[in-house]
């Protein structure tokens, strides 16, 4: 072997490549037996439990984990906050990716997954909530698909297609907002037709606030945390402007996140008061909620504006780290853990190993992805042939 076969062998063998390369090859055979061998073959779903990891998980959570595109594009287009525009196009991207990786992870629980656009071309069924949020979803992903475009456009050097997607970026944020407003609450919405199987500290008429509200939170610490990995990993590839504005938008969306932690906490108060369930606080399942409202909600809340009033840019980081996996928790609790919350330990749920490998797929796609994205296309740097265009 010469050596600069064996430099390039050595280069593809990071623990990175070899990680992920593992995790997608056991992720492609598991893919091969679900679509072969059926859902019974890879998962502990039933008609009992006909929702399970891959909606908690994959839907719920990667929807509302996918909200720093709208957030941060509403923030500098619609409210002018110019100075997070370094973080735009990294919340887009991943708000793109994350939505498109929602609807492949929706292949493999819909039972005939060739279906999946039958609700808009053979049978309209506008009267779901189901529908909505397809709808919403499939909508919201094309805008978001444009919002990505000019960065693509630019890589390949295609200038007419770039500057007019450009030209539609308002337009595209304000029917971004609208879409996601409708589809984040709408998830919520869906909770509303089980009122006995929804635990009654989870259930509340609202619910669908309690979605939307919380999305703005996942968005936000969202847009933190990845900037935070991004600027650890791919410092690199960015250009002084992201590098001297990482700090600002640490700052920014952090006091915000506070914020919204703080209006979220209240309202789901309300929610509590509004079913006259305090008395639930004292079982076990209440314990759970506390757990969920004052580490997950209020500390959280707490820590976001400590951290922004010392500038401490390190607690405000590792806050949105905490605040992102509680609202994995919110949403496993209202999709898995506190649903059908009455039936026996034997009837309930848990999800097969096969389930979870699948989400570790799908997430390890992503990152994966977003990987090559970012290392090839202008995603933390200005092209060189549009410095003056923001």
């Amino acid at each position: 072997m010469s050596a600069n076969a064996s430099a390039e062998a050595k280069t593809w063998l990071t623990p990175f490549n070899i990680v992920s390369g593992a995790i997608l090859v056991l992720g492609g055979a598991i893919t091969i037996l679900r679509f072969t061998g059926g859902l019974s073959s890879v998962s502990n779903l039933s008609h009992n439990n006909p929702w399970g990891l891959w909606i908690g998980f994959d839907l719920l959570v990667g929807v509302a984990l996918a909200a720093g595109g709208y957030v941060t594009s509403a923030a500098v287009y619609l409210f002018g906050l110019k100075k997070f525009h370094s973080a735009v196009r990294p919340a887009v991207l991943t708000g793109f990716l994350g939505y498109a990786l929602v609807v492949f992870a929706l292949h493999y629980d819909v039972g005939r997954p060739w279906r999946l656009p039958y609700p808009f071309i053979v049978q309209q069924g506008t009267t779901s909530l189901l529908f909505e949020v397809g709808a919403c979803v499939a909508l919201y992903l094309s805008v978001l698909f444009l919002e990505f475009v000019p960065a693509a456009m630019e890589w390949l050097g295609l200038k007419k297609v770039r500057e007019l997607t450009v030209k539609l970026t308002l337009a595209l944020t304000v029917l971004g907002v609208v879409l996601s407003t409708l589809h984040q609450s709408s998830l919520g919405a869906l909770f509303l037709i089980a009122p006995s199987k929804l635990h009654p500290l989870w259930y509340s008429y609202y619910l669908p606030v309690f979605f939307f509200v919380s999305s703005i939170v996942a968005g936000l610490s969202m847009v933190i945390f990845e900037s935070t990995l991004s600027h650890r990993y791919f410092a690199h590839k960015m250009d002084q402007a992201h590098l001297d504005e990482k700090e600002g938008v640490a700052l920014g969306f952090g006091k915000a996140a506070a914020w919204v932690l703080a209006g979220y906490f209240i309202i789901k108060v309300m929610g509590v008061a509004g079913g006259d369930n305090w008395h639930l606080l004292g079982t076990a399942y209440g314990l759970w909620f506390l757990v969920e409202m004052i580490g997950f909600v209020a500390l959280p809340a707490f820590l976001y504006a400590v951290g922004v009033r010392n500038k401490d840019l390190s607690l405000i980081k590792w806050t949105a780290a905490w605040t992102v996996i509680g609202i994995v928790v919110n949403r496993l609790n209202v999709s898995l853990i506190a649903f059908n919350w009455q039936l026996p330990s034997s009837q309930r749920y848990f999800p097969h190993w096969m389930e979870i490998a699948i989400s570790v797929f799908i997430v390890t796609l992503g990152i994966v992805i977003f990987k090559f994205i970012v290392t090839h296309m202008p995603i933390f740097h200005t092209h060189p042939e549009y410095k003056d265009a923001h």
